[in-house]
């Protein structure tokens, strides 16, 4: 799952990336308005934390916009703002959650799941599966012939990624964009051990083979 935090406080931003990272979310995290608004416009994501007191953009009109362009992605607010005048404000310009800081980061990821459960429009993005490999990404459980199969959170992440584009050809590139969160040196073979290691779960001891190598070109996951 992706998640969009705009913050512009860089160690609270770096504090809640790591924390989501290491739940085995994807993070894109930014500190501009503008910068995070041109985010919501030009991806699809699961949820998102913003901070009220933004550069360029304040966290209010970055919502507000977002409502009006129809995007209804879940939108927990974090703010220093602790009145209730500015939680009934926050949730009147659109958003689903309001938390103040300090916070606890168990209870922030606990928001953002039950915001990714309540979302009634991706409700079918929660399950992925092709032939017999299931993947419920709430749960975080993945199964092959009903046969439970525990998946380290890298591995877990490069299943996702490779679901959600299924019988699309995936680079090395865009696999380290999207599982690693940054960039690796192109030549480097991080990938292809990844790959390796996911293989050996879930198409070792399955047939049919499910994840293929496309020489040249990267990865795809498919049935045939």
């Amino acid at each position: 799952m992706r998640i969009l935090v705009i913050e512009d406080d860089e160690k609270i931003g770096s504090f809640i990336r790591k924390g989501l990272r290491e739940a085995g979310l994807t993070v894109d995290l930014v500190a501009d308005g503008l910068d995070g608004l041109s985010l919501f416009e030009a991806t699809t994501y699961d949820a998102a934390v913003v901070d009220i007191m933004l550069p360029s953009m304040d966290g209010l009109t970055i919502i507000e916009n977002i409502r009006k362009q129809g995007i209804t992605t879940p939108v927990l607010i974090l703010s220093a703002k602790r009145s209730v005048e500015d939680r009934i404000t926050g949730l009147q310009k659109g958003s689903d959650d309001y938390l103040v800081k300090p916070f606890s980061f168990a209870e922030l990821l606990a928001r953002i799941q039950a915001l990714i459960r309540r979302d009634s429009r991706s409700v079918d993005s929660h399950n992925l599966h092709i032939a017999d490999l299931n993947m419920d990404l709430l749960s975080r459980e993945v199964t092959r012939q009903n046969k439970k199969i525990e998946l380290p959170a890298k591995e877990f992440s490069l299943l996702e990624y490779l679901l959600r584009n299924q019988g699309r050809i995936v680079s090395k590139t865009a696999i380290l964009e999207n599982v690693y969160d940054y960039s690796f040196d192109p030549q480097t073979n991080v990938v292809d051990v990844l790959v390796c290691r996911l293989r050996n779960r879930v198409d070792k001891d399955f047939s049919p083979k499910l994840i293929h190598t496309v020489r040249g070109m990267g990865y795809v996951i498919k049935t045939d």
